[in-house]
């Protein structure tokens, strides 16, 4: 805030900037104002930096505040004002700005206010945003499209993932060695959402197991994925008609210290040489300690996560692994669920539609370059836009 005896003493300076203009900011939901400034050429030079001040017209001098400090604006571009979040714009609310120069030798010099001839506005919908709307709509009228034949029993076409299909020999090969399967949830919370695709793969993993009266070790590093682990693996033993072979000590916490936890589960590795691990989840720098570790004991290894830095490790050192969005897919393939395969199928088709565009777009963009054809641009970037969204 900025008293009025400041301001009456700068303005002693000869005001050399001013604003000429305040227009509503489009697209937006009320809370921001372009402001158009006019600097002289010759003085352009000299200055170094602009600034304004902002109070309501009805509000006396002495609550100026200091609201935008700005490298000066080119001919026809404009300062926006509203981003600061202690002096909101409030929709309809008038407001009264003055505008000052900062020049090389460190002075101020505060031009006239101005009295904004507009108050700001939202709009209900942003004009600029259509072709994101309209993705937005295609994509999940396909997703419902893709719910509806799940629904009815139609079978659909999904491509093969291999460490989704490896997941059952895994199991078989353990089941026929007479050696436990190892299976790490991820070391984050139960917030992840990887953490959560990883819980419900384990369900179905422990259904399989107790389908085949295999050994199961669960080690956990956060006590609350811990119990949500344990109540999975208690259902899918019951669903599997098994509860009485449902081993209460198969899933245990072992510690909340990254490297502590990873040294545990080596130790686990090491002693009771499992013939199959499972990585599932989201994992940092132990995730190559584990792989390494396991993949030395003999074990077949099945990975997937979303970290993107741990996919090199996992892939170089495991049989099969989940890249990014397979480990969120795993679920629908493993449990047949015509929800989740329809979502799948649906998110899909939804990539089969931006692919097509981004295809499109490049044709036109070739088409272009060699016409000259304006159209063609404009059906491009309209494309793109919207492939984009």
């Amino acid at each position: 805030m900025i008293s009025s005896i400041i301001l009456t003493a700068l303005m002693l300076f000869q005001p050399t900037i001013e604003i000429t203009d305040v227009q509503d900011c489009p697209n937006d939901a009320g809370d921001h104002l372009q402001l158009y400034l006019s600097i002289p050429a010759e003085e352009t030079e000299n200055f170094l930096s602009c600034i304004i001040y902002r109070k309501q017209v009805d509000e006396p001098d002495d609550y100026w505040n200091l609201v935008l400090s700005e490298a000066l604006p080119l001919e026809g571009e404009f300062l926006v004002d509203g981003y600061d979040p202690d002096f909101i714009i409030e929709p309809g609310v008038r407001y009264m700005f003055r505008p000052a120069a900062i020049t090389m030798a460190g002075d101020t010099l505060v031009g006239e206010g101005f009295v904004s001839p507009v108050t700001s506005k939202g709009e209900f919908i942003a004009s600029d945003e259509i072709s994101v709307l309209i993705a937005g709509l295609l994509f999940i009228g396909l997703i419902f499209y893709y719910f509806g034949k799940a629904k009815r029993g139609i079978k659909m076409y999904l491509r093969p993932i291999a460490g989704i299909d490896a997941i059952d020999e895994a199991i078989g090969r353990a089941t026929e060695m007479g050696k436990p399967i190892l299976y790490v949830p991820g070391l984050s919370t139960i917030s992840d959402v990887a953490t959560i695709a990883s819980l419900t793969i384990l369900g179905r993993v422990a259904r399989k197991v107790a389908e085949y009266q295999t050994s199961l070790l669960v080690p956990n590093c956060d006590p609350i994925v811990y119990t949500v682990a344990t109540e999975s693996v208690k259902q899918a033993y019951l669903e599997a008609g098994r509860p009485d072979s449902y081993d209460p000590d198969s899933v245990f916490f072992l510690t909340t210290s990254q490297f502590a936890f990873v040294a545990g589960v080596n130790g686990i590795m090491m002693r009771d040489r499992p013939a199959t691990n499972f990585y599932l989840g989201m994992f940092w720098a132990e995730s190559l300690l584990l792989a390494e570790t396991g993949s030395l004991s003999g074990a077949i290894q099945i990975a997937g996560t979303d970290a993107v830095t741990q996919l090199p490790f996992f892939i170089t050192t495991c049989d099969y692994t989940l890249i990014g969005e397979e480990l969120y897919a795993a679920s629908a393939y493993l449990g047949m669920e015509p929800k989740q395969l329809g979502a799948v199928k649906g998110q899909d088709a939804c990539k089969a539609v931006i692919m097509f565009l981004l295809v499109l777009g490049l044709i036109l963009s070739t088409i272009y370059v060699f016409t000259g054809n304006e159209s063609f641009m404009f059906l491009r970037n309209m494309l793109l836009s919207g492939g984009a969204g």
